[in-house]
């Protein structure tokens, strides 16, 4: 196992483990399953584990794990309060201790503001209390680090980057996100203040190796080194000296494996140029199977009116490339709608300016209506109303 290393200098396994996965039946979750896909784990070298407090029954199918096993003292717990449920300061320490019972510790390793959305959220946990709460737990020792998970947009992110001197922070990024979301200009953006960055979705939810066009899975199969298309995906990114760890939502043993084998084998800097080439031709593959041909390059923005533009064609495009609406009108209302001041294409005016910046030639304001019909019908539109008077609140 390859190790990076956190802020406070302990070492992490470059693959952590996403416990929001874990395979279920009628429901509930399989443990003695889970349990021997932990242990393996653990014997493999992995040495973080991620869950959080709204995934149904992962924190506590962990801490029934690790201390059946007595191996607590072998691992990372990263959890995280859903500050978004939050109303009062008391409230944030019933999150806590009913998190610390959940996973049958004292402490958790590295705690996380769940999905912040933008500095004004922020802003309005510090008018809870929460960096006087945040110290005192770090005084105690019943947090080692503090951080927070990300779906916004790049700007945002570099914002909340610097609204509290963070010790790590985790965000959605794999090849084909790699201009969208906190994308890799927020990515290097964190490396320089000396921000570890925890890596989520490597594989979309395994849709870059269960959805990937002919022409991309064609590619793959024809390139001299044999490698699954997971492996790819995870090899890219440690790639990247930014990244500190890939987490990955494993519940088979063949998964984990595959994983663990990458991950030993997978350096920064270890791609060549001609593999960085199969990822272009990979990811070309993709967008010529979309609706819209945007690439991400932000040359559109800033808009006027503040609709973030990538985004909405990112996840039009991932609409129809991966066929998961539900998943993919969540994640738009995630990025745009879920904070204070949305970004989302109701706020399109139609005044053109976007269109005579785009190297792609791409009719905007046509496509945004398309995207928009696509994305966001009248039950999702009242759902992100209601939604944005909640952030706003």
């Amino acid at each position: 196992m390859q190790y990076r290393r956190l802020r406070n200098g302990k070492k992490v396994s470059v693959l952590g483990y996403g416990c929001m996965r874990f395979t279920k039946n009628a429901g509930r979750i399989d443990l003695p399953k889970a349990e021997r896909e932990i242990l393996a784990a653990i014997r493999y070298g992995v040495n973080y584990f991620d869950t959080a407090y709204i995934y149904p029954g992962s924190e506590a199918a962990l801490g029934e794990i690790l201390a059946r096993n007595h191996c607590r003292e072998k691992v990372m717990i990263a959890t995280k309060l859903p500050y978004y449920l939050v109303k009062s300061p008391a409230m944030i320490d019933r999150f806590f201790n009913e998190e610390l019972s959940r996973l049958q510790t004292d402490y958790i390793d590295c705690y996380l503001m769940h999905m912040l959305s933008d500095v004004k959220s922020w802003e309005r946990m510090k008018g809870y209390g929460i960096e006087k709460w945040i110290a005192a737990r770090k005084k105690e020792g019943s947090i080692r680090q503090i951080g927070f998970s990300f779906h916004g947009d790049t700007d945002t992110f570099i914002e909340l980057l610097d609204a509290y001197d963070w010790d790590f922070c985790q965000i959605q990024y794999n090849y084909l996100d790699e201009h969208t979301q906190a994308g890799r200009r927020g990515l290097q953006y964190a490396a320089k203040k000396g921000i570890p960055v925890i890596i989520m979705e490597p594989l979309r939810g395994g849709r870059l190796v269960t959805q990937l066009p002919a022409q991309a899975k064609k590619a793959i199969a024809d390139y001299p080194e044999k490698r699954s298309a997971a492996a790819w995906a995870l090899r890219w990114l440690w790639d990247q000296p930014e990244v500190t760890v890939v987490l990955s939502g494993m519940n088979s043993m063949e998964m984990l494996r595959d994983n663990v084998r990458t991950a030993i084998h997978s350096e920064a800097g270890c791609f060549t140029e001609d593999e960085r080439k199969l990822i272009r031709e990979v990811r070309s593959a993709i967008r010529k199977s979309a609706k819209v041909g945007c690439t991400g390059c932000s040359y559109c923005m800033p808009c006027p009116q503040g609709v973030d533009i990538p985004t909405a064609f990112s996840c039009y495009n991932k609409m129809f490339l991966e066929k998961k609406k539900n998943s993919v009108r969540r994640e738009y209302f995630q990025v745009t709608s879920f904070k204070k001041d949305r970004s989302d294409m109701t706020k399109c005016i139609g005044c053109g300016k976007c269109e005579r910046h785009c190297p792609q030639h791409i009719e905007i304001r046509k496509e945004l209506k398309n995207a928009e019909k696509a994305l966001l019908p009248a039950p999702v539109k009242l759902i992100m109303s209601i939604a944005n008077k909640i952030a706003n609140h």
